[in-house]
Formats: structure tokens, sequence, C-alpha cells
């Protein structure tokens, strides 16, 4: 016998070589049917796969995520039978599940995809489907891997870097294809398939490689999933921040500027700037000083700090002063500068914690491929912060720090969110600089601070950062997309390797602990974010325009601006529309613009001396003083941004 532990905690005993599916079935039948993946032990294995030893098992559903990533992952496999099927002589390479579904990367040959053809694949796949194959795992040889793959050489490739023993095929139908494992049980759970893209991607990532092609598609275990996961996407066009970004006039790209270096227009500078001052404002009341860095650094600097060693080749090259062997770097990091200036000084424990805050510019090195928008760029600006404590201190500055990243949450309108402990992953102690033992405290303080906070967190192993663990926040926008927003790491590696000290109570120097900190991340992505989850509609407080005011006729222009300096006195962001267009056109342009409230002004207006209000989306308000409307947004910003 041997005994299975379930995630509950309770033990069933079991004869060996039980498989998963068996164990499902002794739960409940109606459980076992939902039953499409399982991990032993922590191993993603098959349902059909014999247990032999003690050990905890864990069975998912579709409503799981590695349900879902075994689902898209059996999907994969049927999208490159289709393929196979449908373009003769194409090549398959890898095709991993993603985020949100799967893709393949394919050698088309002669053959090309585009839109057109995506009805033919889908259609492939669901015949494939409808045939409830069973996905079998099976072992071979690397002589038996490299004769079947012996006219691809993508895939002899991978064998290549494979040793015997564990080299596994997955069959269904009449496909197989090389794989690790990780199946759901038949074809037929899949019911609902949708092609949605095709673009270019490196062989391995890599641009000096051959060019294939990627096939991107998502599959769902019913037609209704399928149907709402369109509309979805639909909506998430309309709030793409790089149409709302171009509608709204925020920000641009120039071609001669360069690929991923964002240009601020007017609005967006001003936007920027008032989540800066935002910031700003809250961690002047938390102890935070300001500093400025530059945007280079000699290469030295991020040797000591070790980010060279981890990101250089994914850095900006570096470059050469006409001083022989002088090299600096486009900064990559601000930390390594902050450890400077914290060196600038010899410090006592009185003087501690030291809190620098900086927005500061930094530059890393994105394959084109990769860029998009906001969200993927070559230059960005952190609103980072680090804070040089006592171990004792620690505690305690690690909570005044999730306060403040649950203040920008709330003041942004970000509700929905979930928090993700990240640590090392003790199996590859290679990706990690530092002592066990810093890292073992670091990661028990963040996890007693998360407990404390009562704060809702996963662990996640692998997860963090190369010189420390950290406390992410997980943020679900208005579609349910999860982002990651705000992250809060210690640090006892750096202050080592740049030798920090203050001195003790003991007239001794120890070594402080440093915590990085960035609530919004990079101002661009969280920009970028902000606009989808939005749709543009931000946080009144936020708006660049409050209120546009718009006049029947230029008769009336001159009340206008009267009405627009009394906005102005009290604090109001507003602007006139001086064109000479029609009433209807200025209302749905300042629809468009997104503009909260519409002051319209005409002969009864100016003769009563108040205004007619319209809100954003149509809804009347009626005319008012000017004094009340003053009431109407300064009541609105306060339900929203509260004083820190």
């Amino acid at each position: 016998m041997i005994h299975i532990t379930l995630p509950d905690g309770s033990v069933r005993s079991y004869e060996a070589n039980v498989t998963p599916m068996d164990v499902a079935k002794s739960i409940s039948e109606g459980f076992a049917r939902n039953v499409i993946s399982a991990s032993f032990n922590g191993t993603t294995v098959e349902t059909v796969t014999p247990l032999t030893t003690d050990g905890s098992l864990v069975l998912y559903t579709w409503n799981d995520k590695a349900g879902k990533t075994a689902f898209w992952h059996s999907s994969a496999h049927v999208l490159a039978q289709a393929i196979e099927e449908l373009y003769l002589g194409a090549k398959l390479t890898i095709g991993p599940a993603i985020d949100n579904g799967f893709y393949y990367d394919v050698d088309f040959g002669e053959h090309s995809v585009s839109e057109k053809d995506f009805k033919a694949i889908e259609n492939k796949m669901l015949e494939i489907a409808r045939g409830k194959h069973d996905f079998k795992m099976r072992s071979a040889t690397k002589a038996e891997a490299l004769a079947l793959y012996e006219n691809n050489p993508f895939k002899t490739e991978l064998i290549e870097n494979l040793e015997d023993g564990t080299i596994t095929f997955c069959d269904h139908s009449t496909f197989t294809d090389l794989c690790r494992g990780g199946h759901i049980p038949n074809t037929g759970i899949i019911k609902a398939v949708k092609i949605l893209s095709v673009a270019g991607a490196y062989w391995r990532g890599d641009e000096n490689k051959p060019q294939l092609t990627r096939v991107y598609g998502i599959s769902f275990p019913k037609q209704k999933e399928l149907t709402e996961y369109l509309a979805l996407l639909e909506e998430a066009k309309k709030r793409d921040h790089r149409k709302l970004g171009k509608e709204l006039e925020l920000f641009t790209f120039s071609t001669k500027v360069g690929q991923g270096l964002p240009l601020w227009l007017p609005k967006g500078a001003a936007l920027r700037e008032r989540l800066e001052n935002f910031l700003k404002a809250a961690q002047k009341k938390a102890g935070y000083e300001m500093v400025v860095t530059p945007h280079i650094g000699q290469k030295e600097l991020y040797e000591t700090s070790g980010h060279y060693a981890k990101y250089g080749a994914d850095s900006f090259q570096p470059i050469n002063t006409p001083k022989e062997g002088e090299e600096f770097l486009l900064k990559p990091m601000n930390c390594p500068h902050h450890c400077e200036i914290y060196n600038n000084s010899q410090w006592s424990y009185k003087d501690l914690p030291k809190r620098y805050a900086e927005f500061g510019t930094v530059y890393r090195y994105e394959q084109s491929g990769e860029l998009h928008g906001l969200t993927r760029v070559r230059g960005f600006t952190q609103d980072d912060a680090h804070l040089f404590c006592t171990p004792d201190q620690l505690d305690a500055e690690f909570k005044n720090v999730i306060d403040l990243v649950l203040y920008v949450f709330g003041s942004l309108g970000f509700e929905n969110f979930t928090a993700q402990v990240s640590v090392r992953d003790p199996e590859n102690p290679d990706k990690y600089i530092g002592k066990v033992e810093n890292w073992e405290k670091a990661e028990q303080a963040i996890i007693n601070a998360a407990k404390d906070k009562g704060l809702n967190f996963v662990i996640e192993t692998g997860e963090a950062a190369f010189y420390g663990p950290k406390l992410d926040f997980m943020v679900k926008d208005a579609l349910g997309r999860q982002w990651q927003l705000g992250t809060i790491q210690v640090d006892y590696n750096l202050p080592e390797r740049f030798n920090l000290t203050y001195k003790g109570s003991d007239n001794e120097l120890h070594r402080p602990v440093m915590i990085h900190r960035a609530p919004f991340g990079s101002m661009e992505r969280f920009i970028a974010i902000l606009l989808e989850h939005t749709a543009g509609n931000f946080p009144l407080w936020l708006m660049p325009t409050q209120a546009i005011i718009l006049s029947i006729s230029e008769k009336y222009e001159k009340y206008a601006e009267k009405v627009l300096n009394l906005l102005e006195n009290n604090e109001i962001r507003a602007l006139v529309d001086h064109r000479n267009e029609t009433i209807g056109k200025k209302i749905r342009e300042a629809e468009m613009q997104k503009h909260p409230y519409m002051i319209i002004i005409g002969e009864q207006e100016a003769n009563e001396n108040k205004i007619t209000v319209r809100q954003h989306g149509g809804n009347d308000l009626g005319m008012i003083s000017v004094e009340d409307f003053s009431k109407i947004i300064t009541e609105e910003i306060s339900k929203t941004l509260k004083p820190f």
C-alpha cells in the first residue's frame, strides 16, 4: 500500500500503481469527470501515471491555473497535428502553453499562413479533437528520437542537448511529438478553438537563427467560454493603451528617435507629473528624501552590484570614452547609485532608516520583436526608492511600504489584487548571489510582514530577484487580466557588495538591510495598464482636463473665459473650446476625448450667471452655479484621493 496526501491534509491508502484519475474517482465520480491534470510531489504527471511511492497529490480542473496549462499544452499538440496534415513538409519546433492559450513555432517552408487560413486550421483541430484520442507518454532512446526527426533540424538540435533516459514522446491519434508531459486525458475535452494570430519568431529567440512563423491559438472546454473570451478581446482592443494614447494625445513614438523610446506629449507629460507629485507628497509624509542620479555609470559600478554579470548581455553595449579602458553603461538600475549615495557618509544607528527616492530613468535593451507600446520599452522611469535600515527596523519599514503601495492602489482604483511572495529556487543556486542564511532571513521577514498585514498572498518559488526575495502585487484590471504592479524587495546582498555600514550602539560597524520598492514599477507600464483598466476614464483627480467649456456661439466667449477663471481659482483644470463648430460636434468630440464634465454656455446661462453641466457618458446635471459645480468636483475627488 502507498499513502497519498491530498491538499486538505487528508491521507488515503491505495494499492501501488494507482493513477491520479483512480484517486479522483475514489473521491467522487462527479469530481473525476472534471479532473484534467495532476501533480505528484510537485512534479506534473499524467492523470494515468502509475503512482508507486508515498507522496502528495494535487488534482486539477479547468478552473485551476495548472489545469489550464495542461489543457492549452495539449491543444498545442492538436494544433501541431493539424498543421502537419494541412501543410505537407512543414517542420515543427516547439509549442508551449502561455498565459492565455498556446502557440507553435513552425517552419512552413514554401507555404505561408495568414488570417484567411485560420478557419481551416480551426476546423482540422476540432475534427481531431472529436476523435477523443488519448494522450499517451512513452520513453525513447536518443538514437530513436534522432531517427524520427532526421529531416527536422530544429527537433534534432533539441534532442542533441538531451541525455539518454530523459527523452519522452507524447502520442495521440496518428501524431507524435517530443514532449516532457503534462496533458489532459484525451482530445475530446477540447470543444472550442480559435486561431488568434500569426507572427514572426526567431528560432530559440536568437535573431541570428532562422525566422519561423508563430501560430497563436486558444481553446476551451465549452463554446460559451470561447464566445465570452472573444468578446473580452474586442473590449481589450477598444482599451488598447496604444490606441487610447494616440486618441488622448498622451504619447507617441518616432523611428528617428528609436524603437522603444516613448515621447511624452504635453497632456501625457502633465499626467506623469500629477502621478509623480501624488507619490512625492505621500513619500514626503513617510520620511523619504528625494535624490537624483546620472543616466550612466561606470561599468565597474554594475560589476560590483552584480547586475552586469546577470544582465550585461541584455544591456546596451558599454560606452567607451576617449580614455583608454574607461567604459560606462546606460543605467539599467538605480540601486547601485543609491548605495553610493548612502556610502557618502558614515551613519549611526540613530540616523537610520535612510529612505532615498528617485524617479530615475533606466535603459535596457529589448529585442525589437519584444517591444510593445509602453508595456515593453527600452527606456523607462522607475518610481524607485531604497531604504537602508537596521535589522530591528526591517519589519516596521517593510510594513510601512506595504501601506504606501495599498494607498497608491486605492487612489487609482486598483481594488482587486493578490500578493505574491517570490522566493529563490533552492535547486538552482547559481541564479542568485549571497549567503543562504541571509536569503532565509529575508524570505521569512517578507512572509511575516505579509501575514501581519492580512494580505491574501501565495508563495512562488524561483521568482525572486537575483539579489533578494520580493513581495509582488498582482492586480486584476477591469477585464480580469492580471498584471504585476508594485514590488518590495529585501536585500542583504548589495549592502555587503558595496560594503555599506553603520555604527551601532556598541560602537562597532554593522551592515544595514536594504529594501527596494517601486509602487508604480515603471511610469510607462503603469500608465499603460491604468489606461486600459480605466479605458482612459482616469480618476477625476488625475484627469488632464476635468471640465471643458463649450459655448454655443462666439457671443458667449467672454462669459466662458469668466467661468474658466472661476474654475481655475478653485483649482479645477478646465479649458475652453473656442472653435467655430456646432455645439453637437463639440459635445461628440469632448466625449471622445473623455473629458469628465462638459460645461455648456449659452444665452440663459450667461444671463443667470450659471452653467449647464453634462457628465461624460450623457448624464445631465442641469443648470447650476459655478460654486456648486466646484463642490461636486471637490467631493468626487475626496472619495478617491484621501490623505496618506
